[in-house]
């Protein structure tokens, strides 16, 4: 199988015997190579292993490069595909993992949402396939009805033509050569992050596949009743020229104006009106009553009569009591206009009132609106309030904070219109829906939006389907014409189904015209997991295989829209929820917590992040900066401590390569990957320091592995960069130095080289899915074989030896309180220092197996270094670290300072530090401050002075220890 690198590993050398008494026997039945650099020792030793699966190379024509140069993301990536990489295993008996990407806008460029589902949906997939299972990421991209269409549009009016110039099948071959020729702009770019999909898969909800289940589902959805035509309250857009779902209606607080008016009550005098408020003047001209809270004194004598609605030449509306009407809010009087307020609409709806419409679907004034018929909606505002101050009919307006509906799509402000639509009754399909939840079959991640899709499915509308486009899955519904008294239509999946219906019942001579609204964008989505698979196609082998799906991924913003619609349809159509589990993620927004749009100026572009940082740190950044449903601040330092990441891998990868078999100044190839250590026993003959090390990693691979299963990504990310460079790379590697760089280590350095090896090779199988390309990179420099896309995932419940952890820990403790020691007492940092450590056991075995590492790590003087089991005569001229219960260490002071200009030193920052703490005991011990300064600023002062009177007296510890060795010097 083809490689991405350049370059073909060499043939391996045979193995060499000991020289010493490590035999070779010792370690065959491990099962790993120990290896040792000839360049750094003598005596190069290497091992048979036991299985092999994939071998290890090196090419010394492919040495490492300083860094991984993110150029070459490319080519791994179109590598993997060659080679068929995103296909699910054929295997018939090999469990399925199946997710259905969200298909973005076919319009769309790449933006951080979709890097963040890219990011979380491939770590998914990646995991799986290593595990073995049959993994399938079903790619596509959504024709995006509304989106699309305004794109072309605007193409149009560049060229001078407008939609209405043209006919509809001229227009939609347009958008079918827009879309032919930038189409695939986001998919190339999905590419780009890394996306290991079956691109051989790729849908488009327009395809004829998809089409065809679109057809079906209206069909059968209209048979029994779940689809109707009717006259209701829809967000209009009078740009677009269509209704448009509450999704793409977004909400913003500006400011504007409310107007305070007069309804004057009919046959009464001058001072018999009822004042009303509103932000939408315009709208009385379709007012049909006036309400009041019937317990409102200030108003209950015109409960029953009538009012006059301003500027319309004396139309009169009832005067109505409802307890609706909050007494408190604005005038107490509420105008009601059921044509054109989703809450006056239900009101009319329950009280019976009339529905008036003045508007046109441009947003222009119809006939009902009298003398402003044509106006446009703003304009008549405009007109309609000069004319109320006019009449004295204008009480006042004041400044207010409007909270505006505008579309996603146009960003011009929405209209509630009645209007006649196309709607499928959802209560019938929510109901089985939330029985999916309350059953256990369905999970959602996180938790806690259990009661958000609760909610919504237990309130849930009817669902309006239709949208007036051009672009689009067209409504299969023909009316039926040229038949006197005839108001009918038919529902067939093709014209031609449609004629032999119409024929059959009224003729040979009816005509048939087809519904010229097309379908919601969401309509053929919540087909989505299914219709990609085959369906309606039940005996189609991508069917029976891969439905349902595993997981569906996706912002938690869509839970209603996307979602619940997904989950009512796959049990209606199927008989099966389409996922078990449903993972939300949050939004990436900015540093500041604010949503990220180019007003602000704040939008960080991927494409932007990966050529500064790679796709690595920009995954890994996504991935482990947030949780499950939790929103992402996202910070360009952060993408650059992750590309830090990247690069100490790399560096790591380096270092070991350079302290592999260098014969003949080339590196050699060397044996399998496949190291393993699967007993007690076989870990039991390794030195402690790897031990310790291998035991972390087994720990590693149990608790990542946990997190993977449990869809606990960020914290597996989390867990394997904590290992990687708090254990691996800063103490591990660093202790490997003292096995590699020491001649008389030859057995040791052969170990080192193997734990390296071992360990890297694990940590790379467990960040590949986070990281792919400089983990792959690196496996390809390493090992030869299967490519990393598709190594096995590291076993788990491997042997840890919790003693030799525990020691190391120990260790690690004592080195860090000497290196404290070191920096308190300004010690040069290469400067090497006398220590001597009481302890006694197996820990006291366990230092002393490692004193190289000890003399290494913590800068200590083997000469003077003494391991004793009591405490040594000149304890009280030396620095006294209480390391654990069983071990002291004890620095002489002489060794490590001049005494002398330390205390000098010292003796300065007694002086700076009492001058500051006498300032602030001043402050404190004032009656004037402490009744006067804000708490907060006593609170903070007080906590300064304790703060500083701590230092103070460790300091003076020093000074004192300090001064007695001054009268008498340490032997």
């Amino acid at each position: 199988m083809a490689s991405p690198p350049a370059s073909m590993p060499l043939k391996l050398t045979r193995p060499l015997g000991f020289a010493s008494s490590l035999t070779w026997n010792s370690f065959q039945h491990i099962g790993f190579p120990f290896l040792v650099s000839s360049s750094r020792v003598k005596h190069s030793r290497m091992l048979n292993t036991g299985t092999i699966s994939s071998e290890l190379h090196t090419d010394s024509r492919n040495e490492l490069a300083k860094t991984f140069d993110v150029a070459s993301e490319e080519r791994i990536y179109g590598w993997w595909e060659s080679q068929g990489y995103f296909k699910p295993s054929t295997k018939k008996d090999t469990e399925p993992f199946v997710i259905a990407m969200p298909p973005p806008n076919v319009t769309g460029a790449l933006h951080m949402g979709h890097a963040m589902f890219v990011t979380l949906e491939d770590i998914m997939i990646r995991h799986r396939r290593m595990q073995g299972k049959a993994s399938l990421w079903i790619p596509g991209t959504d024709h995006a009805g509304i989106a699309t269409q305004l794109v072309v549009e605007k193409m149009l009016l560049s060229e001078g033509i407008k939609r209405l110039d043209l006919e509809r099948e001229e227009f939609i071959k347009r958008v079918w050569e827009w879309k032919n020729k930038f189409g695939g702009t986001i998919t190339n770019q999905l590419r780009r992050l890394g996306a290991s999909c079956d691109w051989s898969r790729e849908h488009f909800t327009l395809d004829k596949q998809l089409s065809d289940a679109v057809v079906e589902a209206f069909v059968r959805l209209h048979s029994k009743g779940l689809i109707y035509r009717g006259s209701y309250m829809v967000n209009w857009s009078p740009n677009l020229q269509t209704a448009v779902s509450d999704l793409e209606v977004e909400y913003s607080e500006e400011p504007g104006t409310l107007y305070y008016l007069k309804y004057p009550i009919a046959d009464g005098g001058r001072d018999d009106y009822l004042p009303v408020a509103t932000t939408r003047p315009e709208t009385l001209l379709g007012d049909t009553a006036v309400a009041v809270h019937p317990e409102d004194e200030r108003y209950k004598k015109y409960i029953g009569k009538m009012a006059v609605v301003p500027m319309t030449e004396g139309r009169r509306i009832p005067v109505i009591a409802d307890e609706y009407v909050d007494r408190e809010f604005g005038t107490g009087a509420l105008k009601i206009t059921p044509g054109h307020d989703p809450n006056d609409y239900a009101i009319g709806k329950k009280l019976g009132l009339p529905t008036i419409n003045i508007m046109n679907r441009d947003g222009s004034l119809n006939e009902n609106a009298g003398i402003y018929r044509g106006l446009d909606r703003f304009e008549a505002r405009k007109r309609l309030w000069g004319d109320l101050e006019g009449a004295d009919l204008a009480i006042r307006t004041e400044p207010y904070v409007l909270r505006v509906p505008r579309s996603q799509r146009g960003g011009e402000v929405v209209e509630p219109l009645v209007s006649m639509q196309w709607f499928v009754k959802t209560k019938p399909l929510a109901e089985k829906a939330l029985e999916a939840l309350e059953n256990g079959d369905l999970k959602i991640i996180p938790e806690r939006f259990e009661k958000t899709y609760t909610h919504w499915l237990s309130n849930i509308k009817d669902w309006c389907i239709s949208r007036q486009l051009w672009w689009g899955h067209r409504i299969p519904v023909w009316y039926v014409k040229g038949i006197e008294n005839v108001n009918d239509y038919i529902v067939a999946k093709t014209e031609e189904d449609a004629y032999l219906v119409a024929r059959e019942k009224y003729g040979d001579n009816c005509v048939l015209e087809q519904e010229s609204d097309v379908l919601d964008t969401w309509f053929s989505s919540g087909l989505w997991p299914f219709s990609t698979l085959g369906w309606p196609d039940v005996s189609r082998e991508d069917f029976t295989r891969f439905y349902p799906t595993t997981v569906m991924e996706t912002g938690h913003d869509i839970l209603f829209f996307w979602v619940a619609r997904m989950v009512m349809m796959g049990i209606e159509f199927t008989g099966k929820l389409p996922f078990s589990t449903v993972y939300l993620h949050g939004l990436v927004r900015d540093s500041q917590g604010r949503k990220m749009s180019k007003t602000l100026g704040n939008v960080i572009d991927p494409l932007d992040s990966i050529s500064e940082f790679g796709t690595d740190a920009l995954r890994f950044t996504l991935a482990t900066g947030t949780t499950p449903g939790q929103d992402l601040n996202l910070s360009l330092e952060r993408l650059n401590a992750n590309k830090g990441f990247t690069n100490k891998l790399w560096n790591a990868g380096k270092f070991i390569s350079q302290n592999l078999p260098h014969p003949n100044g080339k590196i050699a190839s060397c044996c399998s990957s496949e190291l393993r250590f699967t007993s007690h026993d076989e870990l039991l003959k390794l030195p402690l320091c790897e031990q310790w090390i291998v035991s972390k990693l087994h720990s590693l691979i149990d608790d990542v592995s946990m997190s993977y299963e449990k869809l606990y990504l960020g914290e597996a990310g989390r867990a394997i960069y904590e290992f990687f460079w708090s254990e691996f790379a800063d103490w591990y590697i660093e202790a490997s130095k003292t096995r590699l760089y020491e001649h008389n280590y030859a057995p040791a350095a052969s170990i080192a080289q193997s734990v390296l090896l071992y360990v890297f090779n694990n940590v790379l199988r467990l960040l590949h899915p986070f990281m792919p390309f400089v983990t792959e990179e690196l496996w390809q420099h390493f090992f030869k074989g299967e490519a990393l896309i598709v190594s096995p995932w590291p076993d788990c419940d491997l042997p840890k030896l919790e003693g030799p952890m525990q020691h190391f820990e120990i260790m690690q403790n004592l080195i860090r309180s000497i290196r404290n020691a070191r920096s308190e007492y300004s010690v040069e940092p290469g400067r090497r220092i006398s220590a001597t450590l009481v302890t006694s056991g197996p820990l006291k075995d366990f230092l002393q197996a490692e004193r190289a590492v000890l003399f290494a790590l913590a800068k200590l003087d083997a000469e003077s270094f003494e391991l004793l089991s009591d405490i040594p005569v000149d304890a009280n001229k030396a620095i006294q670290l209480v390391i654990c219960d069983g071990l002291e260490a004890y620095l002489p002071l002489s060794g490590m300072v001049d005494v002398q200009s330390e205390l000098l030193r010292l003796g300065k920052q007694v002086l700076k530090m009492q001058s500051e703490f006498d300032g602030l005991s001043t402050r404190l011990s004032s009656k004037s401050f402490l009744e006067k300064a804000p708490a907060t600023v006593v609170q903070e002062t007080q906590q300064k002075a304790d703060e500083l009177e701590e230092k103070l007296a460790a300091i003076k510890k020093q000074v004192t220890l300090l001064e007695s060795m001054a009268v008498t010097p340490a032997r």
